[in-house]
């Protein structure tokens, strides 16, 4: 079967089971960073977290994401939030198996990956890292941009969206890379932030963006998570880039319904949940 017959069948398959997001990066855009990428980093991605280190049939990587819609994710951290982060892990681990195996059949062998590489959140107090990253390869195949808070940003719903990855061997035509940087340098996150983990910006400074303060983060989704109500969502929901929220008329819900928005925000916050 030639690449391009089975990446539009990759594509047919991937609208069959409503992903939302689909792109392609070859293995080789790991090995250096390209001048067409709009962020750029103190330090690249190490040999040991590229996909064909840990692949080694890898030729390309497929990257799929589901939006976490913009209403929910307003009342974060909540128990509403908590099981909806819970559905979109489920949905991207089950369609990244599914996608693989769609691939293999087709004679390419192919695998997916879990869409969290840690066990526990106290693992990540210790080494708060995981054995590869879905929005550094959504970033290789096209998808957006970093933000302030290190999240990738994508035109269609801003940081609000959720990445899984599958290894192919197949060789597939690459995604074009997202050459502008989305992020408006707005601080809100960075405001945000309770606790304090995301730097201000340094327009001194070449590299764009600085490492969050992963530990704290940790702390904080930790602390949410024996509250039943992780993780913790505030700098993804105050971000103002994506479509969605055009979609959900958000904007003029925060302006002109701020009231009646606080009301319900409490009442989902005062259920199903242990809060202060």
């Amino acid at each position: 079967m030639k690449s391009t017959t089975l990446q539009r069948e990759i594509i047919q398959k991937s609208e069959e089971l409503n992903i939302s997001l689909l792109g392609f990066a070859p293995v080789d855009r790991w090995e250096k960073p390209s001048s067409k990428l709009p962020n750029q980093f103190e330090e690249w991605i190490p040999p040991e977290f590229w996909p064909q280190s840990i692949y080694p049939h890898c030729k390309t990587v497929i990257v799929i994401g589901l939006p976490v819609p913009l209403p929910i994710i307003e009342t974060a951290p909540s128990i509403y939030y908590h099981e909806l982060y819970k559905t979109v892990n489920i949905l991207l681990d089950i369609r990244a198996y599914e996608l693989a195996n769609f691939i293999t059949d087709k004679g390419y062998p192919s695998i997916s990956l879990p869409r969290d590489g840690y066990g526990d959140i106290d693992i990540l107090l210790n080494n708060p890292i995981t054995f590869f990253s879905h929005r550094h390869a959504a970033y290789l195949a096209g998808l957006g941009s970093f933000g302030q808070n290190n999240v990738l940003l994508t035109p269609e719903y801003g940081p609000r969206v959720r990445f899984n990855s599958i290894f192919t061997s197949a060789e597939l035509e690459p995604t074009p890379l997202q050459s502008r940087d989305i992020c408006t340098r707005c601080l809100k996150c960075v405001e945000s932030c309770p606790v304090k983990a995301i730097p201000l910006l340094d327009k001194s400074k070449e590299f764009f963006p600085d490492l969050i303060d992963k530990k704290s983060c940790a702390l904080c989704s930790k602390e949410l998570r024996e509250e039943h109500r992780s993780p913790c969502g505030i700098c993804i929901k105050v971000c103002p880039v994506g479509k969605d929220r055009v979609n959900y008329n958000w904007d003029d819900i925060l302006t002109n319904r701020r009231e009646k928005l606080k009301k319900a925000v409490d009442h989902v916050r005062s259920y199903g949940s242990k809060i202060e």
